[in-house]
């Protein structure tokens, strides 16, 4: 390969500089950047002035305190992203080599998954403790914008995407259930119709959750209203406010935690509990890691024992 054009880029060692580039682009942030890397702010600021000076133009502009791309900025992003995921490649491959003793596995799992996502990922290390495993967890539509980047090996979601973007393998069954303090006056009660839920305060996650999605959604096919008595950012929260009175909520099974905790029971409303299921999800056509395609298998194996 001719290297006279990029002579400069091998002798100023530029590839650190391209790490620290593409986590300040990512993050928008000198100081985020310099966190997640664990380096000092300082260091930061000396690398991409390095890079600029190597490339010969602006790669970063600061406008207030936000961090902005240049033009030349967005192509080096673009570069960033191919010579990052062919290096990353490359170490997949010699991973496979070496026969699992070591890799990476990056999963993303949406804050109902979590649970069965973080005891199946555990149980995974157990057998194969050199695998570096990262797991983000996020609502349902952060899990569709980093399918859409291509962020992760594997999601963990319900209700996943429609169309021929993705492949989706049904894994755990995760009904949706109305969730109720231990002491609640329907507590003891059969068979309660659903116009019931209309009256009691409800617990809710924010708009655009997946959970939220499909309480507005039952409510609307029932002709409905629910009376949202708060929007909680987190199953936890909500968890806990129901515990401690303050209202009810429709959840899938696992949000509230692997196991019912005290003070939680489920109400027998109609039409309850609703099938769901929790998902493995990839985007169709990618080319799976061999720790990523043994982690999938893994999944399947522990499904069938459940």
């Amino acid at each position: 390969m001719p290297q006279s054009k990029i002579r400069r880029y091998l002798r100023h060692g530029t590839l650190p500089q391209l790490s620290v580039f593409e986590a300040v682009a990512r993050l928008g942030s000198f100081t985020r950047a310099a966190e997640e890397l664990y380096m000092a702010q300082p260091t930061v600021s000396v690398q991409i002035k390095k890079l600029t000076e190597t490339i010969g133009l602006p790669v970063l502009e600061q406008v207030g305190k936000s961090v902005r791309l240049t033009p030349v900025g967005k192509e080096l992003q673009a570069v960033c992203s191919e010579v990052f995921g062919t290096i990353t490649r490359f170490e997949q491959k010699v991973a496979d080599m070496r026969g699992m003793q070591t890799g990476s596995l990056h999963i993303a799992a949406s804050t109902v998954a979590k649970y069965f996502a973080s005891r199946s990922l555990a149980e995974f290390l157990k057998t194969h403790p050199g695998i570096d495993a990262k797991m983000h967890v996020g609502h349902r539509q952060s899990l569709l914008n980093r399918i859409g980047e291509n962020a992760d090996d594997l999601y963990l979601m319900m209700d996943p995407p429609s169309g021929d973007e993705v492949v989706s393998l049904r894994l755990l069954a995760n009904p949706i259930m109305v969730f109720a303090p231990a002491d609640h006056p329907l507590a003891k009660e059969k068979k309660i119709p659903f116009s019931r839920l209309a009256n009691e305060p409800m617990l809710g996650r924010e708009p655009g959750s997946g959970t939220r999605m499909t309480m507005d959604r039952l409510f609307r096919e029932h002709g409905l209203t629910p009376n949202i008595r708060m929007e909680l950012g987190s199953n936890e929260a909500i968890r806990e406010s129901i515990r401690s009175g303050l209202g009810i909520s429709i959840l899938s099974r696992y949000a509230v935690g692997y196991d019912i905790e005290p003070g939680l029971v489920t109400l027998d409303i109609e039409g309850f509990p609703i099938e769901s299921h929790c998902y493995l999800v990839y985007p169709i056509g990618k080319q799976l890691s061999f720790v990523a395609q043994t982690f999938l298998d893994f999944m399947r194996k522990e499904v069938q024992r459940a």
